[in-house]
């Protein structure tokens, strides 16, 4: 048996001692720190030897270049001024540990764009929690699996029926705008296109007519924005970086709230679809619809071994469509309203072709598009200048080596600046420059197919250009055919990358009844 004291011992060792329990939560604490600080300290010495062939303006200690690039134009202004310094390529540090190669080069981009390298794994992290891991997050296998199931979503054929819902959806904020119109100062622009394009994005999605337009206090437009603007915060702030603390900020708790709103917002509607997909009386309605809806073709989709997408993916890539089809085509039109006010000779010129077009007719039609020869080369030229998405990024998973024979590791993440790539002096005669004539046959025949991308390029580029091009003829074409736009001297636009290009202060135009 054992003796009184090993009892007294062994009861000790199991007995409750809060100071034994503090030292060793301390310790493991220290023993964490410790190895998280060796880790992040090898991360920058490994993407500094990485990065030494690329140099790159001065960083700070602690800030990298994050404070050079503050919540105003000057970030844009600043990434550009860079770009020009630094040709090709130059380091963007986004605190001590953390870097992103920053491409300015249209060849520099073809490199990366032309494979499909899945996206970085740092700020996409951060929207997967928002709009789940859909095709803008996926990689490999399952990539490619999700973009051959929708890409029959994209088709001409499904598309043309959207044009008239397009035109219905612009017409509400059309008559809305005539009404703010009267009260004799300024408009606010992006918030009225904002919910347009959620009110076209909700029946093309769903075929589901909603009074977004009429209720403009809207809880899922407050929410995509709160969520665009927490989501750029936590990539600028380094410590957010960490889910643990930025789960316990504010911040974080804002976003978590905003995020449930977003998904009942399409789950509702998501489940109520489903259910009468039981029903078979409704099967055959749906199957005899003039037109199929986005959410019919995810729920019908299967591959050749006749598995369709699970409940999951399906709201990943609803809640994708929800985010790229309404937030980006906004930023889109709102900064070609914007282009056409400034530059009225440009106006006149596509109002002119639109009215042609139209031929006392009130909205555009599918065969009209192909007619709007000025005014797509107008809309391209808003685009090169306003690109709706102004970076993306990559993490390469080997490694790749560029036209001068500069090189960059696996592990590396890259991020393209669209912004930077459509103002290249070598490959656009004076960039600052707005000229619309760039983009006809004669001047686009020669250009390097990757000086414009406004929606990326190659295998992985924007599933869903062709209805975002759409979508922009169809409401320009509308607004201009009702209203000469003019800019606000008071309030001109102050230009802000978040997720989307966004005006921190708003879009505010003047507007004067054509007659």
């Amino acid at each position: 048996m054992a003796s009184s004291g090993e009892q007294v011992a062994r009861l000790s060792w199991f007995s409750w001692d809060p100071t034994r329990l503090l030292h060793l939560t301390a310790t493991f604490f220290l023993a964490y720190i410790l190895l998280t600080a060796i880790r992040l300290f090898r991360r920058r010495r490994w993407t500094m030897e990485s990065f030494t062939k690329f140099p790159g303006p001065p960083m700070h200690w602690l800030y990298g270049h994050v404070h050079e690039y503050p919540e105003d134009d000057r970030a844009l202004n600043n990434l550009y001024r860079n770009s020009k310094e630094y040709p090709c390529a130059s380091p963007f540090w986004t605190g001590p540990f953390s870097a992103f190669m920053i491409i300015s080069h249209p060849e520099y981009a073809k490199t990366i764009l032309s494979t499909t390298e899945p996206k970085d794994n740092v700020s996409y992290r951060f929207i997967i929690p928002w709009i789940g891991e859909g095709l803008l997050v996926l990689s490999g296998q399952t990539w490619f699996r999700h973009r051959r199931l929708l890409t029959p979503g994209f088709h001409y054929n499904v598309l043309k029926p959207y044009v008239k819902l397009v035109a219905e959806s612009t017409k509400v904020m059309l008559d809305k705008l005539e009404r703010l119109m009267l009260q004799g100062s300024s408009v606010e622009m992006y918030q009225h296109v904002s919910l347009m394009t959620l009110d076209s994005i909700m029946k093309c999605v769903f075929s589901y007519s909603s009074n977004f337009q009429i209720d403009s206090e809207n809880s899922y437009i407050k929410a995509v924005h709160d969520l665009t603007y927490l989501t750029n915060l936590r990539f600028r702030c380094f410590p957010y970086h960490s889910d643990l603390i930025f789960n316990l900020s504010p911040h974080g708790f804002h976003f978590r709230k905003a995020c449930k709103l977003a998904h009942e917002h399409t789950e509702k509607v998501i489940q109520k679809r489903k259910e009468s997909l039981k029903n078979e009386k409704e099967l055959a309605k749906i199957q005899q619809k003039r037109y199929l809806d986005f959410l019919d073709i995810l729920l019908c989709a299967r591959d050749e071994d006749g598995k369709g997408l699970s409940d999951e993916d399906i709201c990943a890539e609803v809640d994708t469509f929800m985010f790229a089809g309404h937030d980006t085509t906004a930023s889109g039109i709102s900064w070609i309203m914007y282009c056409m006010a400034i530059y009225p000779e440009h106006q006149t010129k596509c109002r002119e072709e639109i009215l042609h077009i139209l031929n006392g007719r009130e909205a555009l039609e599918w065969n009209d598009l192909s007619e709007m020869t000025y005014t797509t080369m107008t809309i391209k030229e808003c685009l090169r200048l306003y690109p709706p998405i102004p970076g993306i990024a990559r993490k390469l998973t080997k490694p790749i080596t560029f036209f001068d024979g500069r090189s960059l590791p696996a592990e590396s993440l890259i991020g393209i600046s669209i912004y930077c790539i459509h103002r290249h002096e070598d490959f656009w005669e004076n960039p600052e420059v707005f000229d619309p004539l760039r983009f006809s046959p004669e001047r686009s025949d020669n250009r390097h197919p990757h000086a414009f991308i406004p929606f990326a390029a190659g295998p992985r580029n924007c599933i869903g250009q062709h209805f975002a091009m759409n979508e922009m003829k169809v409401a320009i074409a509308q607004i201009l055919a009702r209203f000469e736009l003019s800019p606000d001297p008071a309030n001109p636009p102050i230009k802000i990358p978040q997720l989307v290009l966004r005006s921190k202060n708003g879009i505010h135009l003047n507007l004067k009844k054509v007659i």
